[in-house]
């Protein structure tokens, strides 16, 4: 929820600074389908199915991952768009080095007041985490559903997405469509 709300102040913020939203109508997104459909998949795995196999919900986890690297890829030259690769890639290493879970450090979690449940868990302890000052370790206390924990590839993706819509939505880019 932490992650939507961050999302939205994001957007809240483009006309508090003057800029127009209407302006992200003129984005050529390509390959939307594509972003689509990984966060279908997230929300699938995370929310409505998280039972079963761990090794084919961490797996699908990883592939949505792929599918954000290939909506990236096909929007490259939108403003933000390298920032938002950044936080992606780093996410999708850290989640890949520990065997498709993001490791969140106990202590955030603890903070943040999160409390493991049953199922397929998209962050989590994991014993002897590889890369962990790259995973969840940035604690965001609140009452549920809004404490949560963040890694460094969250905000750099929310850094990206800043860039994203402030470059648009200000008109300071004169053809924001991807070449």
């Amino acid at each position: 929820m932490i992650l939507v709300l961050a999302a939205l102040v994001c957007v809240v913020s483009v006309p508090l600074r003057g800029g127009r939203l209407s302006r992200l109508g003129l984005i050529d997104v390509r390959h939307g389908w594509v972003a689509i459909a990984a966060l279908a998949l997230q929300v699938l795995i995370i929310t409505v199915a998280p039972g079963g196999s761990e090794l084919l919900h961490a797996a699908v986890y990883l592939a949505t991952y792929a599918l954000a690297g290939l909506f990236l890829w096909g929007n490259r030259r939108l403003p933000g768009a390298r920032l938002l690769a950044a936080g992606a890639v780093s996410n999708a290493l850290v989640i890949a080095a520990n065997g498709g879970v993001m490791p969140a450090a106990a202590s955030a979690q603890r903070l943040a007041g999160l409390r493991t449940g049953s199922g397929f868990q998209n962050s989590a302890h994991v014993a002897h985490a590889h890369l962990l000052w790259l995973g969840d370790i940035i604690p965001v206390p609140g009452p549920a559903p809004l404490g949560n924990v963040l890694s460094v590839g969250d905000l750099v993706i929310f850094a990206g997405l800043w860039v994203l819509l402030h470059s648009v939505c200000s008109g300071r880019v004169a053809d924001p469509a991807p070449a």
